[in-house]
């Protein structure tokens, strides 16, 4: 879309910059889980947003309009308890690590953490852009203020305090570690939501932000990188309730925003390639989030999915359940029974169904390129 108006209702615009920070096979759900690998890797770095963060935020740092993160039902299928990630339980990159056969990634901010298999570094409500620009701009609240780059501050200081304790050069440690680099961008435009900033100008700047997050890893020795796209931001029910009836695409989600993300996640691909050019020797994917979450909208029963757009948790009722004022671990929201069910958990976030099927898309089902198996093809040919 050209502009934030032609997104949301002019008259809901305000509110839609405070709340909306996060982002956030016809048989897949009824698939066995993959089975674990013999740990190819030693390590997963995890950089991204709230689709991504595992703990690094809590319900009185976390973004605004999703607080109670900390509350339950929160974490309410797997842990049983709430754990700080926005989800009722795994997200992609727990499925991630069980796959390779390692431990949940730590959040960098939990300094006791046992890190020795890696670290998560994503942030829930963070950028692409630096948070500056948006200072700058007046189109940010101060909550939440890190960005991708952040991120890879972050990681330099974790290697400079003995992340590569024992190795002459960083480069030389780092060879044995998969870095995936979940979703970054979508809070972008949402912070531009009523803003004078062209949403073009968003997509060229944070692309550019990644573009130099990516060249700062790889040139730090990074070898194996999964770069996830945004996903169809227009399917989640915060957006469909706050644009306009009229803005829907074939599948029924906002037209508009998904159109957005495309644009967006074809300018990351190209700048993949020419990443892969400049690094021959390191091994870059990237995870079509957009087409493996859009397959399952457009047939959700053939995934398990019986509400492909209904909030589990949440108020109102209706055919979204969702209500802005009463996020989920509100006093005033509720939970359904059955999450495993649901695609959506809290008007923004995921299930922890609907992230294990992405994930299985993701390994198995040819919606990362190049394949996974091509990057496990490579790790093997680079450890022998």
């Amino acid at each position: 879309m050209s502009s934030s108006q032609t997104y949301f209702s002019t008259s809901k615009t305000t509110l839609v910059a405070i709340i909306f920070f996060i982002t956030l096979s016809s048989t897949a759900a009824a698939a066995p889980p993959p089975t674990p690998l013999a740990r190819p890797f030693s390590r997963i770095f995890a950089f991204g947003d709230s689709f991504t963060d595992t703990g690094n935020t809590r319900s009185s740092t976390g973004p605004t309009g999703f607080q109670f993160v900390s509350n339950p039902p929160y974490g309410v299928t797997f842990f049983h308890k709430p754990t700080n990630r926005y989800s009722d339980g795994r997200l992609v990159v727990d499925f991630l690590a069980t796959y390779l056969n390692l431990p949940f990634l730590p959040p960098y901010l939990n300094k006791k953490a046992d890190r020795s298999h890696g670290v998560n570094f994503a942030v829930a409500g963070a950028t692409a852009i630096s948070f500056d620009f948006f200072k700058r701009n007046n189109l940010s609240l101060d909550v939440t203020p890190e960005s991708i780059g952040t991120q890879l501050v972050w990681f330099s200081k974790y290697l400079e305090s003995g992340g590569c304790s024992g190795h002459l050069k960083v480069e030389d440690c780092l060879g044995d570690d998969l870095f995936w680099v979940g979703e970054i961008g979508i809070n972008d435009y949402a912070y531009n939501v009523g803003g004078e900033v062209s949403n073009d100008l968003i997509q060229k700047l944070g692309v550019q932000s990644l573009y130099r997050f990516l060249k700062g890893i790889l040139s730090k020795g990074a070898k194996y990188i999964v770069v996830q796209g945004l996903p169809p931001s227009g399917c989640l029910p915060l957006t469909m309730v706050l644009a306009q009836d009229t803005d829907r695409d074939s599948i029924g989600c906002v037209a508009s925003a998904n159109n957005r993300t495309l644009r967006h996640n074809l300018d990351i691909k190209a700048r993949l390639h020419d990443l892969r050019a400049q690094f021959p020797h390191s091994v870059i994917l990237y995870a079509d989030y957009w087409n493996a979450y859009r397959d399952v909208m457009k047939d959700p029963e053939a995934h398990g999915f019986r509400e492909p757009f209904k909030a589990c948790c949440g108020a109102g009722g209706g055919r979204l359940n969702y209500d802005i004022f009463d996020q989920c671990g509100s006093p005033g929201a509720t939970a359904c029974e059955r999450p495993g069910e649901y695609v959506n958990w809290d008007g923004v976030h995921l299930t922890e169904a609907m992230y294990k099927v992405v994930f299985d898309k993701f390994v198995r089902r040819d919606y990362i390129r190049p394949s996974f198996d091509y990057l496990l093809k490579r790790r093997r040919q680079h450890s022998g």
